[in-house]
């Protein structure tokens, strides 16, 4: 009976193969392992969940009101101004803020062959909203823009004059002079003073009283 058991033990270690620490099948496999099992571990590091610091802003000190700034707005970028007078191309201009008086002259065409630009400023800056009349003499008075009655031997611009200088000139009035102003502005001003004649209104008797106090 102890010869079969024995028997059966010897059958039984040969059909299996003897695990030794020492094979080479045994080693790759135990080497797989170990990588296999860092690997994990370094995966499983590096999902872990990470803290993000808050940020906490210091509380404002009582009775201070924290109101959010505004965006400044920004400045014009550009000037509309009205050139008329002696100027090719006559109109209103867009311009870049900055500009000068010049700049608007050759936005305008230039000055008319024969014509020069008179008594305007051409270094000076532009205004948005204003008109430069080119060509005119200055205007008589004390300072730009006054609307003051002609006295004695004093002569009024055609071109540079405002329609409450050419109201107050003898027998013009409110409405001739509003004509004056709108045949000034859609012939690019006046070039002589007999164009005066082909103004509505005026008769050979008015230009002779108003031929003496006006100039172009």
């Amino acid at each position: 009976m102890e010869e079969i058991a024995a028997l059966g033990r010897s059958k039984w270690r040969v059909a299996l193969p003897r695990l030794d620490a020492g094979t080479p099948g045994l080693r790759v496999l135990v080497a797989a392992g170990l990588l296999a099992a860092l690997v994990a571990g370094m995966v499983a590091w590096r999902s872990r969940p990470v803290a993000e610091p808050i940020v906490q802003r210091p509380p404002a000190p009582a009775g201070v009101a924290v109101v959010a700034a505004e965006p400044s707005p920004s400045p014009t970028s550009s000037v509309i101004v009205y050139v008329s007078g002696k100027v090719r191309r006559p109109g209103v201009l867009t311009l870049a803020t900055g500009s000068r008086v010049v700049d608007a002259i050759k936005a305008a065409g230039g000055v008319r062959k024969g014509a020069s630009p008179g008594g305007v400023n051409l270094a000076r800056r532009l205004v948005d909203g204003e008109q430069i009349v080119v060509g005119a003499a200055q205007p008589a008075g004390p300072g730009p823009g006054a609307a003051q009655a002609p006295t004695g031997d004093a002569v009024v611009s055609l071109n540079a004059a405002t329609a409450e200088q050419l109201d107050a000139l003898p027998g013009v009035g409110e409405v001739l002079a509003q004509r004056i102003v709108e045949f000034r502005d859609a012939h690019g001003g006046f070039q002589t003073v007999d164009q005066l004649r082909e103004v509505s209104g005026i008769g050979e008797k008015k230009f002779a009283d108003l031929r003496a106090k006006v100039t172009v």
